[in-house]
This record gives structure tokens, sequence and C-alpha cells, in this order.
């Protein structure tokens, strides 16, 4: 399969975003208003990566070279100036090339990671599964996006990883992280490392 690369603004968070995650933004500085009503007109997709150096606000923050791309699925307008957006993860994306323009704004030349397959959960991660079907027990299946699909090792390590207080590094190398298989023992490792008093992700 042949990677896709696109040219896509990349908006550089505290946070890392998934696959399939949703992601509410509050969109008021003029460069992301105006990267804003562009992805809106051309139904584009723009780039989050968690931030490797710098803050959200003010001057351009360095971002981590893998990130995710996003698209805005609802979106107001609640003052002038101001987009209230509920944005979707989409494609693992890596950063080759990078500007930052006059008004601030990162755009970047991008490669998509092709999505992976659907993968069973590892018996070795049975617990995963388990850790998913206390949480719905007890909050309700709407606290993770739909549709779901927990017999898939990838969406449920995703799901997990959005939903617990997990190191930002460990969610960065979650995302980061191409195999299957790597990815469940890796949220995995990364869960026994917060169990244990004095553990490290």
């Amino acid at each position: 399969m042949i990677a896709a690369v696109l040219d896509i603004p990349i908006f550089p968070l505290g946070t890392v975003l998934f696959p399939g995650s949703l992601l509410p933004l509050r969109i008021f500085e003029q460069r992301y208003v105006d990267m804003t009503k562009a992805c809106l007109g051309n139904d584009s997709v723009f780039g989050v990566c968690l931030i490797l150096d710098g803050r959200e606000a003010g001057e351009p923050a360095v971002p981590h070279a893998v990130g995710c791309t996003a698209r805005i699925v609802d979106w107001d307008v609640p003052a002038p100036g101001l987009f209230t957006l509920r944005t979707r993860g989409e494609r693992v994306f890596r950063i080759h090339e990078r500007e930052v323009q006059r008004d601030g704004l990162i755009r970047a030349r991008v490669t998509l990671r092709p999505p992976p397959p659907p993968a069973p959960v590892d018996d070795a991660y049975a617990g995963l599964t388990q850790l998913y079907e206390r949480i719905v027990e007890h909050l309700g299946a709407q606290v993770f996006p739909q549709p779901a699909q927990p017999h898939d090792g990838t969406w449920l390590s995703y799901r997990l990883a959005d939903l617990l207080d997990l190191p930002l590094a460990g969610k960065q190398r979650l995302l980061e992280t191409e195999d299957p298989r790597a990815v469940q023992a890796l949220l995995w490792n990364l869960l026994r490392a917060q169990a244990t008093p004095g553990g490290a992700a």
C-alpha cells in the first residue's frame, strides 16, 4: 500500500488524540479560527500533535513528530471569533517537514499511516477486556465512542488510554506504536506501572 502524503495545518495541544476518539475544542486564537473556517469550507482535516516544547497559546509550540488527523463533526459559534468544535480522530501520521506561517500557524507535510487491521485481544492481556467491561457496567457504554469494537485490541487499547489518567508520554508511545499486540502490551505495562507504588511508565 502506498502511503498517503498530505499538507495539513498542525494544532499542537497538551493531549494525545487517537483514531476514533472524540476531542472537544474551544477555538479563539485567530490562526486557529482561520484554520477552522478553512477545514469547514473544504471538509478537510487538521493534525493534532502532543506538544514537545512550548505551550498551547502564544508562540508556536514544537509538536511531536507523530500525531493524529482530526475531522470536525460538529461546531458552533457561541460568540464572534469563537468556535466550539467536536472533532474525531481519524488517521495516525508522521511529520516530515513543517514550517511556521506568518500568522503563527504550523503547516506540515505528513505521511498517513495505514489503518491497522482488526486484531483480537491477546489472551495475555485479557485484563484489558475485563477493565472495559467493568467501566461499561459502572459508567455505561456511552462513555466510549460508538460503534463499540471491544474485541479489536487496538480499538480497545485506544479507548482505555483515552479514558484513563495515564502519563502523556505513555499515551504518545501508544500512538507511535504500530503493531497491534505491542499496543496492547504497552498499555498493559502502563496500567501495571500505575498500580505499583513507585512504578514508572
